[in-house]
């Protein structure tokens, strides 16, 4: 904090982050773990990135949205995971109150443009499967803009305001945030202004958001579902089913890990699980989609394929 002429300002500096452990002995080994994942992060993402853009056969809008979605992935654990890896080798973790708010922001922006990009995704899925001769006049390249830019319109301001709202309020207490980065729920439990307006706010929001994209993933794979079971066909059966596996199953970690976080009031939230679980979305979600979108894809086992062959 800030003394004035023998007062107490109401702003501070910086912040102090505890960071994932305060244990010394494991500060070392925890540095090489996240060290190995970010490198993991860092190639798969920009591999994905790369791999999408120049082979001709996955110039689709699945492959467009797929390749923001990596965007995403990398901007925000980029965002968290070098800052982090400083903290454990260096003697203080701080960060400054503008660096505070600068992470907050584009976290936000990148966290809520994941959740319409994977709802795009799923409405992608949707036609592709329900509606196959109009795939090419219902998903053309102006309407992926299109839902692209309103994704990051929405999140821009969502993030805005609640950042904003954030740090219009008084640190008076205290610069400790309980977190290995500048999070909404850490930084407004050291506010000592009524927080109850900021509350509210970030959770209708962050509610909204993940309601409003996860319904949108439901009913898409609820017809999806319905017009494969009307197929005669067992092994076009399994074909339509295979190209929704991978987008499947990171929708069900992505969505399941951020439910358990944040739609819960604030007095149930535990600071430590909350901690364990943002690692989980923030740095392993990141480094797994690669992977479960390599693995699981044949398009993209395919093009792997052919990129070796010209390389070799």
């Amino acid at each position: 904090m800030i003394k004035l002429n023998g007062t107490t300002e109401n702003q501070v500096t910086e912040f102090l982050l505890i960071g994932i452990t305060d244990r010394p002995e494991l500060q070392g080994p925890l540095f090489i773990v996240f060290f190995l994942n970010y490198v993991a992060i860092a190639l798969g993402n920009l591999g994905l990135i790369i791999l999408t853009s120049v082979d001709s056969h996955l110039q689709t809008p699945m492959y467009f949205f797929l390749r923001h979605l990596t965007c995403f992935d990398l901007g925000y654990s980029t965002a968290i995971g070098p800052k982090m890896l400083v903290s454990f080798i260096g003697e203080k973790n701080t960060i400054s109150y503008k660096g505070c708010v600068i992470q907050i922001f584009f976290i936000g922006i990148l966290i809520t443009c994941e959740f319409f990009i994977l709802s795009a995704m799923a409405y992608d899925r949707y036609v592709a499967i329900c509606k196959p001769l109009l795939y090419t006049v219902i998903m053309s390249d102006r309407v992926c803009w299109v839902l692209l830019a309103i994704s990051y319109l929405h999140s821009i301001m969502v993030s805005l305001l609640i950042t904003i709202k954030i740090f219009n309020l008084s640190f008076c207490e205290s610069n400790i945030i309980r977190h290995f980065y500048c999070d909404s729920l850490p930084l407004l439990s050291i506010i000592c202004s009524d927080t109850n307006e900021t509350e509210l706010i970030s959770m209708i929001l962050s509610a909204f958001n993940l309601i409003s994209s996860l319904l949108i993933i439901l009913a898409s794979y609820m017809i999806i579902l319905v017009t494969i079971l009307r197929i005669n066909s067992a092994e076009s059966r399994q074909k339509a089913f295979s190209t929704c596996g991978s987008h499947l199953t990171v929708v069900t970690v992505f969505y399941g890990t951020l439910l358990f976080t944040y739609l819960q009031p604030q007095s149930s939230h535990s600071l430590d699980t909350d901690k364990i679980a943002s690692v989980f979305y923030t740095l392993v979600m990141p480094m797994l989609n690669p992977l479960i979108y390599s693995l699981r894809n044949k398009e993209v086992k395919g093009a792997l394929k052919r990129l070796f062959k010209q390389l070799m």
